[in-house]
């Protein structure tokens, strides 16, 4: 028998013909056939969604911390003139009252700067500076002024600027302050000058 000869069995029908008898069938064929080609669309744009967010998060955060950052600078920047400004001041009130204890010394220095030598004698004139020297350390002295005076004490380096040496008299006088060329002073233990001074050599 041949394929001619072969008689189609009309109860069997193709996939195309159901389709063409069950519009339900075929119209349910055509949406998977859409699902599968917009699938890949909708991913994408999904994760372009998820980056657009992380990105407007990431810049608002980026935002907040210039914007913080900018605050500070402002900040520091007030401090800073501020703290200018508080240490001016202060100086500005230490010389004050400084010079305030000065004035009386200022005056008296002034008086005997204009005394009659005529009729001054030389004893008024040195018990004078005397008086006015006495105050002036008097004043600095409140201010944190010591003097260095270290006659017959041992030289300290530290505070006495050996300028040369004498002979000592005894072993005793060993690096001892013979002599005060010029007196030093410290203010609030920092050394201002130094005391220059002749020191004892023992050579025996």
């Amino acid at each position: 028998m041949t394929e001619s000869n072969v008689t189609p069995d009309p109860t069997q029908t193709s996939s195309f013909e159901n389709a063409a008898i069950d519009p339900a069938a075929a119209h349910a064929a055509a949406d998977a056939s859409a699902a599968d080609e917009t699938g890949p669309v909708e991913e994408q744009a999904t994760e372009n969604e998820e980056v657009g967010l992380v990105t407007a998060a990431l810049e608002k955060e980026l935002a907040e911390q210039k914007d913080k950052y900018l605050r500070l600078m402002a900040e520091f920047d007030n401090f800073r003139r501020r703290s200018v400004r508080e240490r001016q001041e202060a100086e500005h009130k230490g010389m004050q009252n400084l010079l305030r204890g000065l004035l009386e010394s200022i005056d008296d220095v002034a008086r005997f700067a204009h005394v009659d030598p005529a009729t001054t004698d030389a004893r008024t004139v040195v018990e004078g500076v005397a008086m006015v020297e006495k105050k002036l350390l008097k004043s600095l002295a409140g201010h944190g002024l010591e003097v260095v005076d270290p006659k017959g004490k041992p030289f300290d380096p530290a505070l006495h600027e050996a300028i040369t040496t004498a002979p000592a008299a005894s072993a005793d006088e060993d690096h001892v302050v013979q002599t005060v060329y010029q007196v030093g002073y410290v203010l609030n233990g920092a050394l201002l000058r130094p005391a220059r001074v002749v020191v004892s050599q023992w050579n025996g």
